[in-house]
Protein backbone atom coordinates (compact mmCIF):
# COMPACT_ATOMS: atom_id res chain seq x y z
CA UNK A 1 0.00 0.00 0.00
CA UNK A 2 1.26 3.31 -1.10
CA UNK A 3 2.74 5.97 1.66
CA UNK A 4 1.53 9.55 1.91
CA UNK A 5 4.17 11.77 0.55
CA UNK A 6 5.47 13.22 3.31
CA UNK A 7 6.98 9.04 4.51
CA UNK A 8 7.32 8.06 1.61
CA UNK A 9 10.66 6.74 0.31
CA UNK A 10 10.58 7.55 -3.08
CA UNK A 11 7.95 10.19 -4.34
CA UNK A 12 5.81 10.51 -7.13
CA UNK A 13 7.04 12.06 -10.51
CA UNK A 14 5.53 15.55 -11.54
CA UNK A 15 4.89 14.37 -15.19
CA UNK A 16 4.29 11.05 -15.91
CA UNK A 17 3.88 7.63 -14.40
CA UNK A 18 6.34 6.52 -11.62
CA UNK A 19 8.00 7.84 -8.81
CA UNK A 20 10.97 9.94 -8.92
CA UNK A 21 14.63 10.25 -6.81
CA UNK A 22 14.11 8.71 -3.67
CA UNK A 23 13.93 11.35 -1.03
CA UNK A 24 14.83 10.01 2.22
CA UNK A 25 17.82 8.08 3.49
CA UNK A 26 16.33 4.31 2.85
CA UNK A 27 15.31 5.05 -0.43
CA UNK A 28 19.13 6.28 -1.16
CA UNK A 29 20.54 2.89 0.36
CA UNK A 30 17.36 0.69 -1.60
CA UNK A 31 18.81 2.60 -4.73
CA UNK A 32 22.36 1.71 -3.50
CA UNK A 33 21.65 -1.55 -2.79
CA UNK A 34 19.93 -2.00 -6.41
CA UNK A 35 23.22 -0.62 -8.29
CA UNK A 36 26.08 -3.07 -6.19
CA UNK A 37 23.27 -6.31 -7.05
CA UNK A 38 23.90 -5.83 -10.75
CA UNK A 39 27.59 -5.32 -10.63
CA UNK A 40 27.59 -8.39 -8.50
CA UNK A 41 25.19 -9.85 -10.59
CA UNK A 42 27.56 -9.26 -14.19
CA UNK A 43 30.19 -10.55 -12.08
CA UNK A 44 28.65 -13.78 -11.02
CA UNK A 45 27.42 -14.49 -14.66
CA UNK A 46 29.93 -13.04 -17.05
CA UNK A 47 29.65 -16.15 -19.26
CA UNK A 48 25.58 -17.23 -18.88
CA UNK A 49 24.00 -14.63 -20.44
CA UNK A 50 20.22 -15.41 -20.35
CA UNK A 51 21.11 -15.88 -15.78
CA UNK A 52 22.25 -12.28 -16.21
CA UNK A 53 19.00 -11.41 -18.15
CA UNK A 54 17.24 -13.32 -15.39
CA UNK A 55 18.85 -11.76 -12.69
CA UNK A 56 18.27 -8.46 -14.19
CA UNK A 57 14.16 -8.80 -14.34
CA UNK A 58 14.77 -10.39 -10.65
CA UNK A 59 15.85 -7.45 -9.57
CA UNK A 60 14.09 -4.79 -11.50
CA UNK A 61 10.67 -6.23 -10.24
CA UNK A 62 12.31 -6.46 -6.96
CA UNK A 63 13.29 -2.60 -7.28
CA UNK A 64 9.77 -2.13 -8.45
CA UNK A 65 8.03 -3.89 -5.56
CA UNK A 66 9.66 -1.37 -3.04
CA UNK A 67 8.84 1.87 -4.70
CA UNK A 68 5.25 0.40 -4.75
CA UNK A 69 5.65 -0.24 -1.03
CA UNK A 70 7.08 2.47 0.45
CA UNK A 71 6.42 4.89 -2.66
CA UNK A 72 3.45 7.62 -2.88
CA UNK A 73 0.77 6.18 -5.18
CA UNK A 74 1.80 6.57 -8.70
CA UNK A 75 -0.86 7.78 -11.23
CA UNK A 76 -0.60 9.80 -14.37
CA UNK A 77 0.58 13.46 -13.40
CA UNK A 78 0.51 16.51 -15.88
CA UNK A 79 2.76 18.52 -13.21
CA UNK A 80 1.76 20.99 -10.25
CA UNK A 81 -1.67 19.05 -10.16
CA UNK A 82 -2.48 19.84 -6.10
Amino acid sequence: MPLPADTAWFPAKRYGWGWGLPSRREGWLVIAAFLLAHVLLALLTRRNPAAFVAGIIALSTSLIAVCWWKGEAPRWRWGNDE
